[in-house]
């Protein structure tokens, strides 16, 4: 049988690097492999558990999938699902799935105390049931690989313990989920703290942005000196030196790290402007599929729901046997 990966981003912006490298691209390069079956899902009820604005939210979901089609999501070889379409059947499977997670489980998850430092004066039940209905979204189709970034392993951890608790008291044969790693899964911030954040404004780019555009978000990268006996000891410098791996390969990555470790110096200027070149040459190609895909909104909608059909068909399979199983008419 096919193993389903199942990608979900929150419908909260369009699509930057760190959203493809560490997820869309590793799929698609898949997408072809008989042995996998790929899922990618706009996850926007998952927007509404942080403060968002009502009025842009179906419009940034749409731009996602605008995103994902315009990577080379092929509809015919992979599922595109906007988590509303099926929203009834994910939020009551969760609710299934909150009957054997404890409230101390929830409070005490790494993710969710960081959230309410965040929003301290939003902490609604929602935000507590997070990692639940992200459990319901990926056991609704069983899938058995979910590209996540290692912060979001607590997450996943929480759906492998709903598995084996309703596998263990119900009967069911979840499967337990295992991390989907790939070569961009840690994407840095330009700001060269943390990693690339649709939530942190400037510390992206997009898949969107044309070169001009990246050459001023690389210009505002912070550095230093540029030279030193050791290790660089700017975030900054290390988060441009580890794009540099991602986009111009290992060996450019240490060609200028051997410049900054002899003393003598990397010219940052010529770095960006070649690094910005780089993203560019890959990006091309989706900013330029995208801006055809903005001139047929009917196509995309009918993607939408067809997708929406076919996640409806395996998803009301799986609510149906676990209120079966639980003693549900």
């Amino acid at each position: 049988m096919k193993k389903l990966i199942f990608s979900g981003i929150r419908a909260t912006g369009r699509l930057h690097l760190g959203n493809y490298l560490g997820a869309v691209k590793g799929m698609l390069e898949l997408q072809a492999d008989p042995d996998y079956e790929m899922l990618f899902a706009v996850v926007d009820i998952h927007a509404m558990t942080t403060p968002y604005d009502k009025d842009k939210l179906s419009q940034q979901t749409y731009e996602v999938v605008l995103d994902y089609l315009a990577c080379g999501l092929d509809p015919e070889k992979s599922m595109l699902l906007v988590q509303s379409k099926v929203g009834d059947l994910h939020t009551e499977l969760a609710f299934y799935f909150s009957t054997v997670i404890t409230i101390a489980k929830m409070q005490h998850l790494p993710t969710f105390k960081e959230k309410v430092k965040q929003h301290p004066d939003n902490v609604t039940m929602a935000l507590l049931n997070y990692p639940l209905l992200m459990a319901a979204d990926i056991l609704a189709y069983r899938s058995e690989l979910v590209p996540v970034g290692i912060d979001q392993e607590p997450h996943l951890e929480v759906t492998r313990e709903v598995a084996r608790k309703m596998n263990s008291l119900y009967g069911l044969d979840f499967p337990e989920p295992k991390r989907f790693a790939t070569k961009g899964e840690y994407v840095p911030s330009l700001f060269g703290e943390g990693k690339m954040s649709k939530s942190v404004e400037g510390s992206f780019i997009n898949l969107t942005d044309d070169l001009e555009t990246i050459k001023k978000r690389l210009a505002k990268t912070p550095t230093d000196a540029g030279k030193s006996d050791g290790k660089p000891a700017s975030s900054g410098v290390v988060a441009l030196l580890d794009m540099v791996a991602l986009f111009e390969g290992e060996d450019k990555k240490n060609e200028y790290l051997k410049q900054y470790m002899d003393g003598d110096g990397i010219r940052y200027g010529e770095l960006k402007k070649e690094l910005a070149e780089a993203i560019y040459k890959e990006l091309q190609p989706i900013w330029e599929k995208r801006k055809e895909l903005e001139k047929k909104p009917d196509y995309v909608k009918q993607i939408i729901e067809d997708g929406a059909k076919k996640a409806r068909q395996i998803a009301s399979q799986t609510l149906a046997e676990v209120k079966e199983k639980m003693g549900l008419l």
